[in-house]
């Protein structure tokens, strides 16, 4: 293989790992963010995902906590995805250069 491909391949593979780390850091800040994010049902004061309000009926906000609580688990394994892709992205550039 001729040493400019080569080069060029390892330049590609580095921007895309550090595109996929900020996007990774990025959702993982974005769902912890989320997930402290206060939520209200009818008028009601829920609290947020990660500290439901004191003394709220259950009913009158589990619909609110669990979409809410989706969304937050969506983002965060979504940004855990993104950071995994980066490792294998360096493990696989990191073989590529051996």
């Amino acid at each position: 293989m001729p040493a400019g491909t080569h080069v060029g391949v390892g330049a590609g593979m580095t921007a895309a790992n550090k595109i996929l780390i900020i996007a990774g850091v990025a959702l993982l800040l974005g769902g912890v963010g989320l997930g402290f994010r206060s939520v209200s049902a009818t008028g009601v004061n829920c609290g947020s995902v990660f500290q439901p309000a004191a003394g709220i009926t259950p009913m009158a906000c589990d619909g609110r906590l669990n979409n809410s609580g989706t969304i937050v688990t969506l983002v965060l394994v979504a940004g855990a995805l993104c950071l995994a892709a980066a490792l294998a992205v360096k493990v696989l550039r990191d073989r590529v250069a051996a």
